[in-house]
């Protein structure tokens, strides 16, 4: 039986663990040909081998325009097409308020988190519009409704949902569909980091089990099973969506 992206050429940023590698074992599983980009290579190199296949993993630093082109001509070197770019890759470091933040920090986030978008969309523009693809953007709650002590990583996180919109009235024209998803809590190697970051790390733990309503943080499969179906036809005709999957983190008052 025919998978939901059989022959599908997706190019994955981030892809070589947390959601990322949850999201290529996915797009592998519905028949894509995954193409990892991460500044891991070693790691990403792990995460190809289990998906087998025609997949190929790819060592760059998303926040360089030069390393983002080479990867991508390799990605059309090899399979002659994009159909989908997922930008997943980001930071979440520092946990700080905004006037705790240094000027490095604030740019490191935002070359990784938002000017990526840039360079991924800039270099795979004419082999997207060739194919009618899409694109897909790993934002997140914060960027929503704010999160405390993380002033930098909400604003690139807002700005990757703004941008989002932008992009799907530009590119609708072209029938490129452009999304994002916002996950909000999700255990992955980055999230414990943050974790650490806390004053304690022990009660965060509970928290981020209690933020959402349906009773626990969930994983990364949670974020590619959505991601699957934005990519899919089955969402044909959704464009500009920035789709919560958050166990309902966003909805109402709690005790």
């Amino acid at each position: 039986m025919a998978g939901e992206l059989t022959g599908k050429v997706i190019v994955l940023t981030g892809g070589a663990d947390g959601i990322g590698r949850e999201c290529a074992l996915a797009y592998g599983r519905e028949g894509a040909r995954v193409a990892i980009v991460d500044r891991d290579l070693d790691a990403a190199h792990r995460t190809a081998a289990e998906l087998g296949g025609d997949s190929l993993a790819l060592g760059a630093d998303v926040s360089d325009g030069e390393m983002v082109r080479i990867a991508l001509t390799a990605v059309l070197d090899r399979f002659g097409r994009i159909d989908a770019v997922h930008n997943n890759a980001g930071i979440s470091s520092p946990s700080k308020p905004l006037h705790e933040t240094t000027e490095d920090e604030w740019d490191d986030l935002q070359r990784t988190n938002v000017k990526s978008v840039y360079w991924t969309t800039r270099f795979a523009f004419e082999a997207l519009k060739a194919s009618q693809g899409c694109i897909l953007n790993t934002a997140s709650m914060v960027g929503l409704i704010g999160q405390a002590e993380h002033a930098a990583y909400v604003a690139s996180k807002g700005a990757m949902i703004s941008l989002t919109k932008a992009m799907a009235v530009d590119y609708a024209s072209y029938s490129i569909r452009v999304n994002a998803i916002c996950p909000a809590g999700v255990w992955t190697p980055m999230l414990e980091r943050w974790c650490a970051e806390q004053r304690d790390p022990d009660r965060i733990r509970q928290y981020l089990d209690e933020i959402h309503p349906l009773g626990y943080c969930p994983h990364g499969d949670v974020i590619a099973d959505a991601a699957v179906f934005l990519l899919s036809a089955k969402a044909r005709f959704m464009t500009g969506c920035i789709l919560p999957v958050s166990g309902g983190a966003e909805l109402g008052y709690r005790r």
